[in-house]
């Protein structure tokens, strides 16, 4: 279940950041919309390497190197 609250519960931060858990994010809204996303610096470590390595497939794609719907099939992405 999706962890949202307002932005207005920063006032008690370590309450928030308590709730933030491996793939477990904390959203935070601001006048009623989805405006932040708190999330454990290993999920970022894992979701920036994820996207780089999409951008690298991307490029060699690009240049003739690889099919990137075999390289999906292959890695599940």
């Amino acid at each position: 279940m999706m962890n949202i609250k307002p932005i207005s519960d920063l006032r008690n931060y370590n309450q928030v950041l308590k709730e933030v858990t491996n793939d477990q994010p904390v959203f935070l809204t601001k006048n009623g919309r989805g405006k932040y996303a708190v999330i454990d610096i290993e999920d970022y470590d894992k979701l920036k390497a994820s996207l780089e390595i999409l951008e690298q497939l991307k490029k060699a794609e690009t240049s003739g190197t690889v099919d990137l719907a075999t390289a999906r099939e292959r890695f599940n992405v």
